[in-house]
C-alpha cells in the first residue's frame, strides 16, 4: 500500500491522482451510500463493543450514528466541513453535560474511519492499483474529518467549562446592581447594632 505521506501533495481534501480525484470520490461516496445500513450497524456494534458513549442509550447511539454517518459522507463528497462542524458543535452541547469525554468522541470517529476503510478494502482488494487510488482520495479526507470533529468537541468542552466557572463565580458573590453606584449584597446571619449605651434619664 502506498504510504500516507505519498498520497497527498497538497494540504487540501484530495490529492492529484492518475484518475481524476473527483471521479474516485464519487465512486467511493456511492459505495458508502449503497452500504449505508450495514456499515452504520457495524459501526454501532463496534462502538458498543468498545464501551464508548456508555452514558447514552442504544437508541440514542444509533440515532447519533446515523446523523454522523450522513454528515461524514457528505463531507467526503463535497470536500467542505461547515455542516460537519455545526453538527459536531451541536452534538457536543448535548453529550458533554452527560459526561462524555474527548477520547470517546475521537474513538467513535476513528472507528467509523476504520469501518469504512475496511469496506473499501473488501470492495477493491482484487485491484490493488485501484485500491491505492481510492485510498489516496479517502484517507486524507477521513483524517481531516476526524480532526474537525475532535477540535469542535474540545472547543465546545472548553466553552462549557468556562461558562460553568463563570456561573460558580457569580453564585459565590451574588451582587445585584440596582442602578449606577448602587449595589445590593445579601447578608446571612444576625445583624447587631453597635453604638453608645443608653442610660436611664434622671429626673
Amino acid at each position: 500500500m502506498v504510504q500516507a505521506n505519498a498520497r497527498s501533495n497538497e494540504p487540501g481534501m484530495y490529492p492529484t491522482a492518475t484518475e481524476p480525484a473527483a471521479e474516485l470520490v464519487r465512486e467511493l461516496v456511492a459505495h458508502l451510500r449503497e452500504k449505508r445500513t450495514e456499515l452504520r450497524e457495524e459501526w454501532v456494534r463496534r462502538i458498543t463493543q468498545a464501551r464508548l458513549l456508555t452514558a447514552m442509550s442504544e437508541a440514542e447511539i444509533f440515532a447519533e450514528a446515523t446523523s454522523i454517518y450522513d454528515n461524514y459522507v457528505e463531507a467526503l463528497e463535497t470536500g467542505t466541513f461547515e455542516a460537519l462542524q455545526a453538527y459536531a458543535r451541536n452534538l457536543s452541547e448535548r453529550i458533554i453535560p452527560r459526561g462524555v469525554e474527548t477520547d470517546q468522541v475521537v474513538g467513535i470517529v476513528l472507528l467509523l474511519s476504520d469501518v469504512l476503510g475496511r469496506s473499501l478494502f473488501a470492495k477493491y482488494h482484487d485491484d490493488l492499483s485501484l485500491l491505492n487510488r481510492v485510498l489516496d482520495a479517502y484517507e486524507p479526507a477521513a483524517n481531516r474529518i476526524a480532526i474537525t470533529v475532535a477540535v469542535g468537541f474540545v472547543q465546545e468542552r472548553e466553552r462549557t467549562i468556562r461558562e460553568q466557572q463563570e456561573a460558580i463565580r457569580e453564585l459565590s458573590t451574588p451582587v445585584l446592581q440596582v442602578r449606577d453606584r448602587l449595589l445590593i449584597l445579601p447578608i446571612s446571619g444576625v445583624i447587631i447594632r453597635s453604638g453608645p449605651a443608653s442610660s436611664p434619664s434622671s429626673s
